[in-house]
C-alpha cells in the first residue's frame, strides 16, 4: 500500500489537536463533535489496516523518509501483530475517551486539544520503529497527561499531577541514557530498532544497557516498587483521562519491554529473568491485597491495575511463545476491562457524588442496568472462564509453569485474592439495600452505553475467541521467541 495509511492516523488527531486550539471557546459543542470525530477518523482507518494485515508476515504498512542522515535519525513507522494490537486498543479507548468527556464545562477547549494530543504521544509510540521518533512520542505523552489531571482532576489534583510528572520524567532520563548507549555502543549510525536489534549488543554491555531501559519503562507499567504514582493519579483523574492512563499509558511500558528490551538485550534478560518474574508476582499480590482494603471505590480499580498488570511481567520474563502471548493477550484484555471499571466508577460518581463503598448498597434495584454491567467488568476482571480476563492470565500462567513453576504457584494465589476483593465489592455496592438519600439515582444513558457496548461485546469476543487477538500477534511472537532461542 503506498498510502502512508499509519502517518495519517497519527496526524489526523494532531491537526484535530491544533485546529482545536484555534476554534473560539464559546464553541464548546463544535469542540466536542470535532473531537469525536477525528478520534473516530483514526479508529476507522485502523479498521482498515486490520483488514488489510497479513497475520502471516512481519511489520507491514511502512512508512519512511530520511529525518537527520548525520545522525542516523529516520521518521520510521510501520505495525506487526503487537502494535496493531496496541493500535485498536488506543484509537478505540480514544474515542471513548472523548465521549466519555462529554460531561467537561471549564476549559473545555484546552481540555478536548489536550486529549487529542494526548493520543497523538500513544499512537505514535506504539507505531514508531526508530528510537528518536520512538523517544519524541514517548515524551509527548507526559505534558498532556499532566495537565489534564492537574486542571481537570480532583482535590488533591496538583500533587497527583506533579508525583507523576516526577516519576515519568525520572524513567524517561534513563531512557534517554539506554538510547544513547545503544547508539554509540552498536556503530551501527542508526537509530532504526530493527538495524539494532539484528546487529546485536555485546553481551556484557547490554547489561548496562537494560537497566536504562528497565527503569524507564518500568516506571509505566508500572512495576513494585515504582508504582506509587499511579494510585494518586488514577484517583485524582478525570474519568476518561483515567480510562486512557489505565488502558493505554500502562500498554506503553511493557509494549516496550517485548518491543526493545527481549529483542535488543536477550541475553541481560534472561539474566534477570526471574528478577522480573518475582517481581510480577509481588505486584500481583501486593496490588490485589491493597485492592482488598480500599474504601474508595476507585482506589481499588486503581490498585488491581498493579495486580494485573503483574501477570503481563510474569508472561514476559518467562521468554517463552505461550507467555508472552498470554502477556500480549493481558494488556489488550486488561485494556478492555480496566477502561470498563473505570467508566463505571465515573457514572456511579456521577449519581451518588461519593467513591466510598460504605456509602453504597443496593444499587441494583434502582439503577439495575448500570450495576449489572458493573458486575459484568468485575467477572471479566477476576477472570471468569468465556471472559478475556480468564484466557489471558490462564496462558500466561500456562506458559511459566513450564520455566517457573514455584513462582507461578504464588502468582495463581493472586486469582484467588482478585475475585475476594471484587465480589466482595459487588456485595456492598450493588447488593443489599438502597440508602436513602440515594433513592434519586437514574439508570445508565445513551451517551454512557455508547462507551460501555463496544467494551463488552469485545470482552466477550475475546474471551470466546481467542484467535481473535491472538490470530494477528502469535506469528510476530513465535519469530520473536525463536530468534531468542
Amino acid at each position: 500500500m503506498d498510502f502512508p495509511i499509519l502517518s495519517v492516523i497519527i496526524l489526523v488527531p494532531l491537526l484535530g489537536s491544533l485546529v482545536t486550539a484555534f476554534l473560539p471557546a464559546e464553541r464548546e459543542k463544535l469542540i466536542k463533535w470535532l473531537a469525536v470525530v477525528v478520534s473516530s477518523i483514526s479508529l476507522i482507518l485502523t479498521a482498515i489496516v486490520v483488514l488489510g494485515f497479513n497475520a502471516d508476515a512481519g511489520v507491514q504498512f511502512i512508512d519512511r523518509f530520511v529525518w537527520s542522515k548525520s545522525i542516523g535519525a529516520s521518521y520510521f513507522v510501520g505495525v506487526d501483530g503487537l502494535g496493531l494490537t496496541m493500535l485498536v486498543l488506543a484509537t478505540l479507548l480514544s474515542v471513548i475517551a472523548v465521549i466519555a468527556s462529554w460531561t467537561i464545562k471549564t476549559k473545555v477547549k484546552a481540555y478536548f486539544a489536550l486529549l487529542l494530543l494526548l493520543e497523538v504521544g500513544m499512537l505514535g509510540t506504539f507505531l514508531a520503529l526508530d528510537y528518536v521518533l520512538f523517544y519524541i512520542f514517548w515524551e509527548l505523552v507526559l505534558l498532556p497527561m499532566y495537565f489534564l489531571i492537574g486542571i481537570w482532576g480532583g482535590e488533591r489534583r496538583e500533587y497527583a499531577a506533579i508525583k507523576f510528572f516526577i516519576y515519568t520524567l525520572a524513567g524517561s532520563v534513563f531512557l534517554l541514557l539506554a538510547i544513547l548507549a545503544v547508539y554509540f555502543k552498536t556503530g551501527a549510525e542508526t537509530f532504526d530498532m530493527l538495524a539494532i536489534a539484528a546487529k546485536g549488543i555485546p553481551s556484557g554491555y547490554q547489561h548496562i544497557v537494560f537497566w536504562g531501559f528497565f527503569l524507564g519503562f518500568g516506571v509505566k507499567v508500572p512495576i513494585f516498587p515504582l508504582h506509587t504514582w499511579l494510585p494518586d493519579a488514577h484517583v485524582e483523574a478525570p474519568t476518561a483521562v483515567s480510562v486512557l492512563l489505565a488502558g493505554v499509558l500502562l500498554k506503553m511500558g511493557t509494549y516496550a519491554f517485548v518491543r526493545i528490551i527481549l529483542p535488543t538485550t536477550p541475553d541481560a534478560m534472561k539474566t534477570y529473568a526471574v528478577f522480573i518474574a518475582v517481581l510480577g508476582v509481588i505486584g500481583i499480590i501486593y496490588g490485589a491485597l491493597n485492592a482488598l482494603v480500599q474504601k474508595d471505590l476507585k482506589k481499588m480499580v486503581a490498585y488491581s491495575s498493579v495486580s494485573h498488570m503483574g501477570y503481563v511481567m510474569l508472561g514476559i520474563a518467562v521468554f517463552t511463545v505461550m507467555g508472552v502471548n498470554g502477556a500480549i493477550m493481558q494488556m489488550f484484555s486488561h485494556g478492555l476491562i480496566t477502561a470498563m471499571l473505570f467508566l463505571l466508577v465515573g457514572y456511579i460518581y456521577e449519581r451518588t457524588h461519593t467513591r466510598d463503598i460504605s456509602k453504597m448498597g443496593g444499587l441494583l434495584s434502582k439503577i439495575p442496568k448500570l450495576a449489572g454491567i458493573l458486575c459484568f467488568a468485575s467477572f471479566a476482571s477476576l477472570g471468569l472462564p468465556g471472559l478475556s480476563g480468564f484466557v489471558a492470565e490462564f496462558m500466561v500462567l500456562v506458559g511459566a509453569f513450564p520455566v517457573m513453576p514455584a513462582i507461578t504457584i504464588v502468582a495463581s494465589t493472586g486469582v484467588v485474592i482478585t475475585a475476594g476483593y471484587l465480589l466482595w465489592t459487588l456485595q456492598r455496592v450493588v447488593m443489599g439495600e438502597l440508602p436513602e438519600k440515594l433513592s434519586g439515582l437514574t439508570d445508565v444513558t445513551t451517551r454512557e452505553l455508547i462507551t460501555l457496548v463496544p467494551l463488552i461485546i469485545l470482552t466477550l469476543v475475546v474471551g470466546l475467541w481467542p484467535d481473535s487477538v491472538l490470530g494477528f500477534v502469535n506469528h510476530s511472537v513465535t519469530v520473536l521467541v525463536k530468534a531468542l532461542g
